[in-house]
């Protein structure tokens, strides 16, 4: 005899049993329970904060719990993304992972991690160009005029970057494989004493992220002769692409989001569809369109073949260049 309590308990499970698909397709249900560390890897402040913060507030308020940004700098990004390599694989510690990331697996031989075993990809955040810019009282208007500038006056042309073995320092020695000159590399701590003295005259140029230098372009003080990507920037539309003048030329700057490898394939597919989301926000799509960036959308496989895919772009340059970190 099927009593009314049988009835409610059959019909309790039958409710269970049509929600655990539902409620296995929006990720782990206890996921996330307390506050998650997005670790950067780098000072405060600039389009790596920027990012992360937008990005963590929109976590937070989807999933009902704290993202915290934890700057962790050093070591070219190797302090803080060790520190999440070997962070527990639940969910709770991400990496903010870049181009530093890529371009390290061959740049530094001595890493005490292997990136591609240690991260599992979760998302794409962002694209930036870089930007090829000189002094103003530099007698030239283009790509092509710079590179007949440089041929013709050996070893008067320096050009800034942000440090031995990072993006812009790397973009600038393809660069040189490519046009078939030479100048002299300038390495400074970070972006902007390097543009400073661009701006003064004592160095004649620099490849930058186009975040840190499309304003004084804007205003004048400096002069863009190339974007470093195959497409126009939305923020320097009238500036072309070096690779109008030397076809096959082609580097760029991104973030994304990993996580330790092992982190549960539930929780890594709820994180890529919520960070997915949010790069279609209109308020955050403006604020990363200020910021000279393209957002980066796929799951969590695409973003993983972009990473090997940037990663092996990065050691064909530094092979060519034979730079390698002491």
């Amino acid at each position: 005899m099927i009593t009314r309590r049988h009835f409610l308990q059959a019909a309790a499970c039958a409710a269970a049993t049509l929600a655990a698909p539902r409620a296995f397709a929006l990720g782990n249900p206890s996921y996330p329970s307390h506050s998650v560390k997005w670790v950067v890897p780098y000072a405060p402040g600039g389009a790596t904060d920027l990012l992360s913060r937008l990005l963590c507030q929109r976590l937070s308020d989807r999933l009902g719990q704290t993202f915290v940004v934890e700057n962790k700098p050093g070591a070219g990004s190797n302090i803080g993304t060790q520190a999440v390599i070997t962070s527990a694989p639940d969910g709770y510690t991400l990496l903010l992972t870049s181009t530093a990331n890529a371009i390290n697996a061959s740049f530094d031989t001595a890493l005490p991690y292997d990136f591609a075993k240690g991260i599992a990809p979760v998302a794409g955040v962002a694209r930036i160009p870089l930007v090829l810019v000189v002094n103003n009282d530099l007698p030239v208007k283009t790509v092509a005029d710079f590179i007949a500038y440089t041929k013709a006056n050996p070893g008067k042309v320096s050009i800034a970057s942000s440090g031995i073995g990072t993006s812009l320092h790397l973009s600038g020695e393809l660069f040189k494989s490519m046009a078939g000159v030479q100048f002299t590399h300038v390495p400074y701590r970070g972006s902007a004493p390097g543009l400073t003295d661009v701006m003064s005259g004592q160095i004649q140029g620099m490849f930058d992220n186009v975040t840190s230098s499309f304003e004084l372009v804007r205003a004048g003080k400096l002069r863009a002769l190339g974007i470093t990507t195959r497409e126009r920037s939305e923020i320097l539309p009238d500036v072309p692409p070096i690779a109008d003048t030397l076809p096959g030329y082609e580097t760029s700057s991104f973030y994304g989001v990993g996580a330790p490898r092992d982190t549960p394939g539930e929780i890594v597919e709820l994180l890529n569809r919520e960070i997915d989301a949010a790069l279609s926000d209109s308020g955050i799509k403006a604020r990363i369109a200020e910021l000279g960036a393209v957002p980066l959308h796929g799951n969590a496989s695409e973003f993983g073949g972009m990473l090997a895919a940037e990663t092996d772009r990065w050691r064909k340059v530094v092979e060519l260049s034979g730079i390698r970190k002491d």
